[in-house]
């Protein structure tokens, strides 16, 4: 594989920024100023399997931006049969967003595979994030120095399956599909939507939640240096 390969395309959450150590520091911030009697980490218990669910309909276009937001937010506390008005979901939605990009928690081993690539390859982001959100966590938690490029669903105008980001992505790294590889945490967004596309992929599978025969498969970012 490292020898057809010039440039790297990394997801973002669940990859390299710790998506689910943030949002429970964002989340406890939020619930300790404003609902004390709300224990977090019940609350993300409920909540990160339902972000989960409202993410893969945001992907296919089956809700949008603010439906997304709202939702995740109204079925947890639906869940927990937690009493809180619209108005109050809508605020912890703008506090979230606005706290989350705060904490720069990365999964282990990020920095230092990034060091290790940096000199060997271009590197480059692609996420389905909303764009003002993934800058700051990009610049926050000292990840842009890696980075050549950085594509965002807003700005190619679809999300990852889509081929076209991928095809945004490419033309903004000026390099070829044969030449590229996709590393990110969710098979059907990243890995598939790569493969399908005609770019080499390989899975991040940190909680060895999956068990894909035909796709390669890393549980430690570290591994990609025995890789590439």
């Amino acid at each position: 594989m490292k020898d057809s390969i010039t440039d790297i395309f990394f997801d973002l959450d669940h990859t390299l920024w710790d998506f689910d150590a943030n949002s429970v520091l964002a989340f406890d911030k939020i619930f300790k100023a404003h609902h004390p009697t709300l224990d977090t980490d019940t609350f993300i218990k409920v909540y990160a399997p339902i972000n989960q669910a409202c993410w893969k309909l945001y992907q296919v276009d089956k809700i949008t931006h603010e439906e997304l937001r709202y939702n995740r937010l109204k079925q947890s506390f639906d869940a927990l049969n937690y009493g809180i008005s619209d108005e109050e979901i809508i605020r912890i939605s703008h506090d979230y967003i606005t706290f989350l990009p705060d904490n720069n928690q990365l999964f282990e081993g990020a920095i230092e595979v990034l060091e290790y690539l940096y000199p060997k390859y271009k590197l480059h982001i692609i996420t389905n994030g909303f764009a003002d959100v993934q800058q700051k966590k990009i610049s926050n938690s000292g990840l842009g120095r890696y980075f050549q490029t950085i594509t965002n669903s807003e700005m190619a105008g679809v999300k990852k399956p889509h081929p076209n980001i991928f095809e945004f992505a490419l033309s903004l790294a000026e390099t070829h599909k044969e030449n590229a590889l996709m590393i990110g945490d969710c098979i059907d967004a990243d890995v598939r939507g790569a493969i399908d596309f005609g770019m080499k992929a390989i899975l991040f599978d940190e909680k060895e939640s999956h068990a894909i025969e035909d796709v390669l498969t890393i549980k430690h970012l570290l591994e990609l240096k025995n890789i590439l």
